[in-house]
């Protein structure tokens, strides 16, 4: 497996909640777990590293990174140009998929959160692949793995933050099905402006 392969298998696993932001990666364990050779997973954690997703320290190792509150309000500006704009100007938007993600998530509700978070995510990355952007789509990668950590960092004091996306994700879906790319790209970039600053404020400095 090449260090781009495992790179990416680590990303999918930051953003299925699998590693917590500060938890130290044993190198021998992971390269086991991947069954990969532990030079390759040097070049992978350098990319990672690179995405801001782990934390190299030298004569300690490699942590799954542990973002800011610069990092969260960085990351929500990127998400406010880049999503509103596959809205309003993507040619593969698909409505239905999102409905039946959003359906999903509605229904799970009062099952675990984590359940919801995967269904947000899922609903952002459809979004995103209306631009129909190869380049586009491994970028929303990145920024979902990192997101994740977000989240996690979060939740101890915002423990429905989830529920809360479920509302406006469903109010875009439904300005969509009335043809309104305008309104529900407003939407979409006034929740993630918003969201951005709340979220920036419960992180110590």
């Amino acid at each position: 497996m090449r260090a781009q392969s495992v790179a990416s298998a680590l990303r999918h696993a930051v953003s299925a909640g699998e590693y917590a932001p500060g938890e130290k990666l044993n190198e021998v364990a992971v390269a086991e777990k991947l069954g990969v050779a532990r030079n390759t997973l040097r070049e992978c954690f350098a990319t990672l590293a690179a995405d801001g997703i782990v934390d190299r320290i030298p004569n300690r190792g490699v942590f799954i990174a542990s973002p800011t509150a610069e990092d969260i309000l960085s990351l929500f500006r990127a998400r406010a140009v880049v999503e509103p704009g596959a809205v309003l100007w993507g040619s593969g938007l698909d409505v239905d998929a999102l409905d039946r993600i959003v359906t999903e998530a509605e229904s799970a509700e009062s099952v675990e959160s984590a359940e919801i978070a995967l269904a947000n995510q899922e609903f952002h990355r459809t979004l995103v692949a209306a631009a129909g952007s190869g380049v586009l789509d491994e970028e929303m990668d990145r920024l979902l793995a990192r997101m994740r950590l977000v989240f996690l960092t979060v939740e101890r004091v915002r423990p429905n933050l989830h529920e809360d996306f479920v509302a406006v994700n469903r109010q875009i879906v439904t300005l969509l099905q009335a043809d309104d790319r305008a309104g529900a790209a407003s939407v979409l970039r006034t929740s993630l402006v918003e969201t951005g600053e709340s979220l920036a404020a419960t992180v110590p400095e």
